[in-house]
């Protein structure tokens, strides 16, 4: 049995657009709902909601045989967490509120074994097949892939040199986290924090990396494509529930009156 290639990985350095969604639920159920969409990734997100490593797996599962890149986003970038994500199956993380070289370095290295970094070895877990992908250790250097957030003015600021840290394959923008950082906390489609990210893409972009951002809008998430972006993500399964609902509720209300 052979690792399968990181279509995601290959995408993204291909710079062939790349959309996704956000999943927040911590359910696999739930996962299994959204992974026939065909969205090309799709965040499993532990920073910002209630996920853990377990849960983690079940959603892991359940894109088991979709086209979409499951992306896992630990709650902070802590070698321990990337290790065990690693054991059950993760390869493509998100790692949150990078602020310097040396912290992406410090990323890359929880998901490299030695000489390269520092992650524990384990013969037999469920990402290598329970000791079955025989070319697992030769391998999955090459089919895993990190992504680095930047969420600060003071990332932005040393974006190209972050990006320039080997082993990062692409630089992801928050804009909510930095829309607080400015000032404009809340707004994260507000133009003055568009007018700070914009140029730090460009100078990633000019590094040779790409980059990708979150929008909760799918004119704004077309639109940053076609300006360069190479993975957007256009929406979450919170937000959709929650406006699906609210939305659904009002149509029959106002049908009523």
């Amino acid at each position: 049995m052979k690792l399968p290639v990181n279509t995601f990985k290959k995408a993204i350095a291909e710079r062939t657009p790349q959309v996704g969604l956000w999943i927040s639920l911590c359910n696999n159920f739930s996962a299994e709902i959204v992974a026939p969409s065909g969205y090309d990734w799709a965040v499993l997100d532990m920073e910002h909601s209630p996920n853990e490593v377990g849960i983690v797996l079940g959603q892991l599962q359940a894109f088991n045989g979709a086209t979409t890149t499951p992306i896992v986003r630990p709650m902070w970038n802590d070698s321990v967490v990337v290790k065990r994500l690693m054991d059950v199956g993760a390869n493509t993380f998100l790692f949150p509120m990078i602020q310097s070289p040396e912290e992406a370095e410090a990323a890359v290295r929880a998901t490299r074994y030695p000489p390269h970094g520092i992650r524990g070895v384990s013969g037999a877990q469920r990402g290598n097949k329970f000791g079955r992908v025989t070319d697992y250790f030769d391998r999955i250097l090459d089919e895993t892939c990190v992504i680095v957030q930047l969420e600060t003015k003071a990332a932005l600021a040393q974006a190209a040199e972050i990006a320039a840290v080997d082993g990062v394959d692409g630089i992801f923008f928050g804009p909510a986290d930095i829309g607080a950082d400015i000032g404009k906390l809340g707004t994260p489609m507000d133009p003055a924090i568009w007018d700070v990210i914009m140029p730090a893409a460009e100078a990633v972009k000019k590094a040779g990396k790409p980059v990708g951002t979150l929008v909760f809008d799918a004119n704004r998430a077309a639109e940053l494509i076609r300006e360069g972006f190479t993975f957007v993500a256009c929406g979450g399964d919170v937000a959709l529930l929650a406006k699906g609902a609210d939305n659904l509720l009002a149509a029959v209300r106002k049908g009523i009156t």
